[in-house]
């Protein structure tokens, strides 16, 4: 069956099945960065717990390095990692949801190709002359 005889439906289920493929990897991408974001959070986090509270800190401001207080660098890292942790679970959320209905997508493809097939077996049966 090329693309052209397929059905209206199930091209449409085929087109819905591709969307959120797209959709799901999108969401895994932005998953794997803040995990990514994560990651050097907490190496910054643990690198600035080693300094003593008296010690010169820099942050980073676009292309700037600017004078900070550990202090106020530990609660802003923090938060941030906080906020990504938040974000990393919402996109679980999302990847679950999408990869559920990805799956029901899939299973009513099968059922109507499944569906198309036994009727076109059906017909071609009954059309056939029966041999005496």
């Amino acid at each position: 069956m090329s693309e052209q005889e397929l059905p209206p439906w199930l091209k449409e289920q085929l087109s819905r099945l591709q969307q959120l493929q797209q959709n799901l990897q999108a969401i895994m991408m932005q998953k794997q960065q803040v995990e990514i974001e994560i990651v050097e959070t907490d190496r910054a986090l643990e690198e600035l717990k080693k300094i003593g509270t008296e010690d010169i800190v820099y942050k980073s401001a676009g292309p700037l390095l600017i004078k900070s207080k550990k202090e106020d660098l530990l609660k802003e890292l923090g938060e941030k990692k906080e906020l990504s942790n938040t974000r990393v679970m919402v996109l679980t959320k999302q990847e679950t949801r999408v990869k559920d209905n990805l799956k029901e997508v899939e299973n009513k493809i099968n059922q109507m190709i499944r569906g198309t097939q036994g009727t076109a077996g059906a017909t071609e049966s009954s059309s056939k002359p029966r041999s005496q």
